[in-house]
């Protein structure tokens, strides 16, 4: 299983993310080693019947890496992710209240998978941010059995659950422990919409009330999502030897 680092942004009120800077950021990304792939999320909108959270992180980047010490080693001292600290090359995230979290990355087939590279596409960012009473029932319970609603889903293109492990960063970055994360995608914000809204839905809803015992509260996020590839070896990715 590959590991994943979220990093969340929220921007104090009269701050944007410029275009400049998301230019900045692709390219940085794009450039970081042993990074396998980059998710760049921005705030949506859909509907949901069920849920209002509020408004979500004006900036979540989803960071994936084949193995631990690759992540790791890109939130060294030295690491290429100390640029995020630059106040020259990103103004905005410097002032932006920031989490970050290092987690497992668990995948699941869905009937009807999509690649989506090179044009935006939306996602549900969901967090259980407390804890189970028995971890072991609360994980049997949602991979062996919630999962089977979501796969259910309309138009659903990705499905993947994130889970706690221990990592290692000297970057100051204040660090969140959230027992679970999820990440739905869609072709669009309309087709979320029509998930939340659908059958299948209404099912997870009737689960969640039988979920084992939890505290603390969960979020559900809408994103607009671009991906953004590394570089192949050798043109400013990992260095060839």
């Amino acid at each position: 299983m590959s590991t994943c680092l979220f990093l969340s942004f929220r921007l104090r009120a009269d701050a944007f993310v410029s275009n400049g800077e998301l230019a900045k950021l692709n390219n940085m990304l794009r450039a970081t080693p042993a990074l396998s792939k980059a998710l760049i999320h921005l705030p949506a909108r859909a509907s949901d019947p069920y849920l209002d959270d509020g408004a979500p992180p004006q900036l979540v980047l989803q960071l994936y890496f084949a193995q631990l010490p690759e992540l790791e080693a890109a939130l060294a001292r030295d690491g290429h992710l100390s640029v995020l600290l630059s106040r020259d090359e990103f103004p905005a995230l410097t002032h932006a209240d920031a989490t970050a979290q290092a987690m497992l990355v668990r995948p699941f087939t869905v009937p009807e998978p999509s690649v989506a590279t090179g044009y935006p596409y939306c996602t549900y960012l969901v967090s259980y941010e407390g804890e189970a009473e028995d971890l072991n029932a609360w994980l049997g319970h949602y991979l062996g059995k919630h999962i089977g609603h979501m796969t259910q889903l309309p138009g659903l293109r990705e499905l993947e659950v994130y889970t706690r492990l221990d990592w290692i960063s000297v970057l100051p970055f204040p660090r969140v422990s959230y027992m679970q994360r999820n990440k739905v995608a869609f072709d669009c914000a309309e087709a979320l919409t029509r998930a939340l809204n659908s059958p299948a839905r209404h099912r997870m809803r009737e689960d969640y009330h039988a979920f084992p015992p939890f505290t603390g509260g969960n979020t559900h996020y809408a994103m607009t999502t671009r991906m953004v590839k590394s570089l192949p070896e050798g043109e400013g990715g990992r260095p060839r030897p």
